[in-house]
C-alpha cells in the first residue's frame, strides 16, 4: 500500500477545514465573500459527509470544508474523514482545524486510501496528508499497512488464496521479520497429531496445512496467535446453499487478521516472544469428506463427535489451540470468522469476543473504543456448556437447536485450552457489507488494530 502521508510537502498543503452545523456559521464567517457564497451557492451546511472544494482567485483549490457530526450528537463516525481520499482531487493536504479525534481521523484517512486492484485497474487516489502536529505517524501508517493486508487476502478470491497460498503470505511476512517459519502438509498432520485439521481439510485437492510462525526473543512473555484459514468453506456434506457460499472465500478472515496483527507486532518490535499458528483448509465436498457423526479424537484427545460439518472453523482451531496451550502462553488469543449467530446477535460491525479474564476483558473493551475497533463483551455462560455433551464420544461440535451458536462456539474452544494463563476468543465477521468512510466494501480488518494496542501497552 502506497503511503498515504507526505512528510515532506514541497508545496503549500491545501487546508480542510471539519465543519459540524453548529460550528459552520463561524467558520463560514471567516472565509473570503467569494468563497462564502460559493459554499451558499452549493447548499453547503455542515452535513455530515459533505465535501466541498472552495475555488481561489485564479481557479485552483483554496480549501476544503467538509461536514462532520456535532460534537453532541449520540451517534458520531470517529472515521467520517475516511471518506476524504474518495472526494478529494489529487493534491496534498492537512487538517486545518481538529476533527472530534485527530489520531483516529489521521488514521481513517489512511485506510480511507485502500483499494483493492489486483484484477481490475483501481487506482489509489493520489491525495495524500501532511500528517497533524503530535500524530505517531510511523504507528498509524503500520496499522494502516496491516489492515490493507488483511483486506487483500481477505479480497483475493479462492482459487487464488487456497491453503498453499496462505502459507506463502506468511511465510513471506517470517522472510521480511527475520521469523522462523514451517508448514506441516498433508497427510503429515495425521503423523504428527493433528487429525481435526486434517479431517476438515481431507476432502479438496489443495491439501490442508498448519502454518507455524515464531518470532523474537525466547526469554520474553509468550504470545499466542491462532486464526482460522478455511479457504474456501462449502459447509462440506451439510452444504451451505448458493447464498451462503457467496463470500466464503472472506472464511480465512481470522488467519488474514492474525497476520495482520503479528505484522504490527513485529514491526513495533515488541518485547514478546510471539507465535502464530493457522489451520489452513479447504472445507470441500468429495467421496472421502468427514461426515456428520463421524468421531475423530482431537490432539487434545478428546473424542469430537461432528454434529454438523459446516461448523467446521472451530475443528480446525482447536487442534491449533491445543498445540499452542502446551508452551503454557501467558496470552492466547484465536481470531475467527465462526458463527453467523455472533450477527444474528451484534451484526457485521461488532465482533463478540469472550475471555474469563476480568482485567484483560476491561483492557480490550477499553482499546477497542479507543481505536474505534468496536468490540462486545459475551459470555462464557457454564450452563450451555452441557450442550456440547455427546453420547457416543467426549464433545459434540454442533449442538441442536439454534439457541447461543456464537456461546456454544466458544465454550467448545475453551475445552482445548487449559494451560495459558489467559484466553481471548473473537469471532469476527471480516467483511464490510456496504462501504462506510474508511471501510470499503469487502474484506475487513476487525479486532486486531485494539489487539496490537493491548499488546502495546503491556509490551512496548
Amino acid at each position: 500500500m502506497q503511503s498515504p502521508f507526505e512528510t515532506t510537502p514541497g508545496a503549500a498543503a491545501i487546508p480542510i477545514f471539519f465543519a459540524t452545523k453548529t460550528t459552520w456559521g463561524a467558520i463560514a464567517r471567516d472565509l473570503p465573500e467569494q468563497a462564502r457564497r460559493f459554499a451558499a451557492a452549493n447548499d453547503f451546511t455542515g452535513k455530515p459527509g459533505k465535501c466541498l472544494t472552495l475555488p481561489a482567485p485564479d481557479g485552483k483549490i483554496a480549501q476544503v470544508v467538509f461536514g462532520i457530526e456535532d460534537e453532541t450528537a449520540k451517534s458520531r463516525d470517529l472515521f467520517r474523514p475516511g471518506a476524504l481520499p474518495g472526494l478529494l482531487p489529487a493534491g496534498v493536504y492537512r487538517f486545518a482545524n481538529a476533527p472530534h479525534d485527530v489520531r483516529l481521523a489521521t488514521l481513517a484517512f489512511a485506510l480511507g486510501s485502500y483499494r483493492f486492484g489486483r484484477y481490475r485497474k483501481n487506482e489509489t487516489p493520489d491525495v495524500r496528508l501532511v500528517p497533524p502536529d503530535g500524530i505517531d505517524v510511523a504507528d498509524v501508517a503500520r496499522m494502516a499497512e496491516a489492515a490493507a493486508l488483511a483486506r487483500d487476502l481477505i479480497n483475493t478470491p479462492s482459487n487464488d488464496m487456497g491453503p498453499e497460498e496462505l502459507a506463502q503470505a506468511a511465510q513471506a511476512l517470517a522472510t521480511r521479520f527475520g521469523a522462523q517459519f514451517n508448514c506441516i502438509v498433508g497427510d503429515e498432520l495425521v503423523k504428527q497429531n493433528f487429525p481435526l485439521i486434517h479431517a476438515v481439510g481431507m476432502a479438496s485437492t489443495r491439501a490442508p496445512r498448519l502454518i507455524d510462525l515464531s518470532w523474537g526473543d525466547p526469554a520474553n512473555p509468550k504470545v499466542t496467535l491462532v486464526g482460522k484459514g478455511v479457504c474456501f468453506d462449502t459447509g462440506g456434506l451439510d452444504i451451505k446453499p448458493s447464498s451462503g457460499m457467496l463470500i466464503m472465500k472472506k472464511d480465512m478472515g481470522g488467519a488474514a487478521n492474525v497476520l495482520a496483527l503479528a505484522q504490527m507486532v513485529m514491526d513495533a518490535k515488541l518485547k514478546v516472544r510471539l507465535r502464530v499458528l493457522i489451520p489452513a483448509v479447504e472445507n470441500a465436498v468429495a467421496g472421502n469428506a468427514f461426515r456428520p457423526l463421524d468421531i475423530f479424537k482431537s490432539r487434545k484427545g478428546l473424542n469430537v463427535e461432528i454434529g454438523n460439518t459446516d461448523a467446521e472453523g472451530r475443528l480446525v482451531l482447536a487442534d491449533a489451540l491445543a498445540l499452542a496451550d502446551e508452551e503454557k502462553p501467558d496470552l492466547l488469543v484465536d481470531l475467527g470468522t465462526l458463527t453467523g449467530a455472533a450477527r444474528v446477535a451484534l451484526g457485521p460491525d461488532l465482533p463478540p469476543f469472550y475471555t474469563d479474564d476480568e482485567t484483560l476483558a476491561e483492557s480490550v473493551a477499553a482499546h477497542a473504543k479507543q481505536e474505534n475497533d468496536p468490540l462486545w463483551r459475551m459470555p462464557l455462560w457454564p450452563p450451555y456448556d452441557s450442550w456440547l455433551d455427546s453420547k457416543t464420544a467426549d464433545i459434540n461440535n454442533a449442538p441442536s437447536g439454534g439457541f447461543a451458536g456464537s456461546i456454544t462456539c466458544a465454550l467448545f474452544l475453551q475445552r482445548f485450552v487449559t494451560d495459558a494463563t489467559s484466553w481471548l476468543h473473537v469471532d469476527i465477521y471480516g467483511w464490510t457489507p456496504s462501504a462506510k468512510p474508511a471501510r470499503p466494501e469487502g474484506g475487513e480488518c476487525q479486532a486486531a488494530r485494539a489487539i496490537y494496542k493491548l499488546l502495546s501497552q503491556r509490551y512496548a
